[in-house]
């Protein structure tokens, strides 16, 4: 750390904490070392794995800073300090803890849990000048001598339970510093989401039992995604059976979720559950008199389960019980704006103002990732402390952060460190634990990134353009992303390299934050005409590299990689000679695509441009209907192959369709077969481009060339949308 970051350290936290680091011997209480030698011990009394991590954390930094350590003992040490370690702590909560630094002796007590070791992390960053930054990162100042002053300090967190989904977590130092958890410490056999199909598998169930799953649609549709019939009571008793089950199986567990599978709308709509539903207003309405059963039924046990996308809202009526834990999902909100100030988060603030009226037991689900290019900018931060705000004010207990999982998502270290801080207090100040952090992790790099996330942040609120968790660049290449606004931060990623340049870890840390900037403009580029074909080879040659350099590996949740999109932009993407012989064709309709994507369809399916991961730009969707229509190029045309490409994205309910059919014609009246393309079913979930070729053996002349594609009908069984409509996407469909 060097002179300039030791300073702003210091001023920030000062403005944070009313604390500095002091290492001043004319102001010390209590001397850990002095000129390399212990001059205190650590003493526990009655040791706790908690106590002992404590212990081994503090001992860990002490030898770090000054090269030695501390001593254990059974007590006191004549001619020492004493460093107290999980003494009771009264006056603070679970996890909480109490710092004390007297003459002779420094006592970190503990309200329970893991308060202890929090108590540490939290002497060794406000009193030993040592911060934590990501996995592996930290920074402290060497001094052979540590010296304390008098001090007195006592905290608890704001939520019983905080987790983040950061890649970070691997590292346990960062976990403890962070005061992190992970779900599986306290659910049974880690049931702890989307778990009726975990604990009921429709591949065992399904077939002797349909009556346990869901009527969607005029039928029982047993499947992984399907409900369970929540008000079938042989269901409720085998429930039963399976929950003691796993209970007996991790004993001293006391937490289980009982939650719907993922996919919406799917829950049961049988005479029975329906009636209850009516009756409460919500799907959840039937789902928390079957939570509520089971609490009754296993009073020293909790129940958690998910208020999510249909169930979001609370029942009228009936009210959880004390053991019934509400997860509450806010998946589909938009994230430009904190939640109490667009449509979409309005909704979700009124769900939990609803729960909140009704159970003092809620756990909140949150988003702060984007689902389908992880790698990209994400400007978020400025809504975080609010809306963790908002959630403590309504009652909530538990959050969990569903945030950038891996490496090189959008400034994953710096979301992931603001949200651990402020999920223990949001009462925080945001922008200065921007600021820390950027001065910490990046260096002489922090002004011009600090600069970056302001200009996109204004970029994107100016734009009107909403945020969301299945983003795409290209939603933003006219609001946040502009080419002048792109040229900008270009320019101040140029900068803040040149700042670190001496510097190669630092250099590293800003090259992987640029990676989203880079992957944007290979976004956008794509679906623009005129592009330099040499000059965009250059750019994907040199984001792919750096992304293996850095170790960043998946572009987005369903397991497609940067080698793979690198590859596939070369062949796809890149500028290329049209021979399409249909480019520019009108199309004339049969049946048309979905309202929405009519605006551009009759450009898109011959523009030349290939639609991307995301169906924001490129691709014309139908849902649940065949495609008819015909592309008339306007004069007779020798052809030999006809293909349409197709988008499978089975988590966003898009699949194959079941075939696709081309014929031709020369005066849109008689139409000749030129064959048909059947389309295999595909489970993998990652997103792919299928394209349906049919080849001719002979050339053929025409005018007109029909496409008539077949739809599955509704979602399979395996499915997130088992039992309705499943979407098929095309874009480009070429004559050669």
């Amino acid at each position: 750390m060097n002179t300039s970051q030791l300073l702003l350290r210091a001023f920030l936290l000062c403005t944070m904490h009313g604390a500095l680091c002091i290492n001043n011997t004319a102001q010390a209480q209590v001397t850990l070392v002095k000129d390399g030698r212990p001059k205190a011990c650590i003493v526990i009394e009655q040791p706790t794995a908690a106590d002992t991590a404590a212990a081994r954390m503090l001992n860990k930094f002490v030898e770090r800073i000054s090269g030695t350590t501390l001593p254990l003992a059974p007590g006191p040490r004549k001619g020492m300090a004493a460093v107290m370690l999980g003494r009771s702590a009264a006056t603070v909560g679970e996890d909480g803890y109490e710092i004390t630094c007297r003459p002779g002796e420094l006592s970190v007590s503990t309200g329970g849990g893991k308060g202890t070791l929090y108590g540490v992390c939290t002497l060794l960053e406000r009193y030993m000048c040592v911060d934590y930054w990501a996995k592996d990162a930290y920074t402290l100042m060497p001094n052979r001598t540590i010296t304390l002053p008098q001090f007195s300090l006592a905290d608890s967190p704001a939520f019983r339970f905080r987790q983040t989904f950061s890649y970070s977590n691997d590292d346990p130092d960062y976990e403890a510093w962070f005061r992190l958890e992970h779900q599986d410490q306290i659910f049974a056999g880690d049931l702890w989401v989307h778990t009726f199909n975990r604990i009921l598998p429709a591949s065992v169930y399904g077939k002797s039992h349909p009556e346990y799953y869901s009527f969607i649609n005029g039928q029982r549709r047993p499947g992984d995604h399907s409900q369970w019939c929540l008000s079938n009571p042989e269901l409720f008793e085998l429930v039963c059976h399976k929950v003691d089950s796993i209970f007996k199986a991790h004993p001293g567990m006391k937490m289980i979720s009982i939650s719907q599978n993922d996919g919406n709308n799917t829950y049961c709509q049988c005479s029975e559950c329906k009636k209850v539903d009516e009756y409460e207003g919500s799907p959840s309405g039937s789902l928390i008199r079957f939570l509520n059963k089971l609490a009754a039924r296993f009073p020293d046990k909790e129940f958690s389960t998910l208020a999510y996308l249909y169930s979001m809202h609370p029942p009228k009526h009936v009210k959880p019980l004390k053991n019934v834990n509400i997860m509450l999902c806010d998946i589909d909100c938009k994230r430009e704006v904190p939640l109490t100030d667009n449509a979409s988060g309005r909704d979700f603030v009124k769900a939990l103002e609803g729960w909140a009226r009704i159970s003092d037991n809620i756990f909140i689900w949150d988003y702060g990732i984007n689902f389908d290019n992880m790698v990209a900018p994400f400007p978020n931060f400025h809504i975080l402390q609010k809306n963790l705000a908002l959630f403590k004010k309504n009652h909530a207990t538990m959050v969990f952060e569903q945030v950038n999982g891996q490496r090189g998502t959008d400034f994953a270290e710096m979301r992931a460190y603001m949200l651990a801080k402020l999920m223990w207090n949001p009462d925080q100040d945001a922008d200065l634990l921007m600021r820390e952090f950027l001065y910490g992790y990046y260096g002489a790099a922090a002004p011009y990134l600090y600069k970056y996330q302001n200009l996109l942040q204004g970029a994107l609120l100016a734009s009107g353009t909403p945020l969301w968790i299945y983003d795409s660049p290209v939603s933003h290449k006219n609001g946040m992303l502009n080419h002048k606004l792109m040229r900008t931060y270009a320019e101040l990623f140029d900068k803040a390299e040149a700042a670190v340049g001496d510097d190669s870890t630092l250099l590293g840390r800003v090259q992987m934050a640029r990676l989203p900037i880079q992957y944007s403009e290979l976004e956008i580029a794509r679906t623009e005409n005129g592009n330099d074909r040499e000059a965009m080879a250059r750019k994907v040659e040199d984001f792919r590299m750096k992304a293996a350099r850095y170790g960043v590996t998946q572009l987005n949740e369903r397991n497609n990689t940067v080698e793979d999109y690198c590859r596939l932009y070369t062949t796809r993407f890149l500028p290329h000679a049209n021979t399409n012989k249909a480019a520019g064709a009108k199309v004339i309709w049969i049946s048309k695509p979905e309202p929405r994507y009519q605006p551009i369809a009759e450009k898109a399916l011959t523009d030349g441009l290939y639609g991307g991961a995301s169906y924001v730009e490129s691709w014309v969707g139908w849902e649940g209907r065949d495609a008819d229509f015909i592309l008339d190029m306007g004069s007779l045309k020798t052809f030999s192959s006809v293909s349409a490409d197709f988008l499978l994205q089975s988590g966003a309910w898009v699949l194959l369709p079941k075939s696709v059919a081309y014929s031709y014609s020369s005066d849109n009246k008689t139409y000749h077969s030129l064959g048909s393309y059947n389309c295999e079913e595909d489970r993998s979930g990652q997103i792919k481009f299928v394209p349906a070729e049919v080849k001719s053996e002979q050339p053929v002349e025409a005018r007109y060339i029909r496409v008539q594609v077949k739809t599955i009908g509704l979602c399979p069984a395996w499915h997130y949308g088992v039992g309705f409509p499943a979407w098929f996407f095309i874009d480009e469909v070429e004559a050669k």
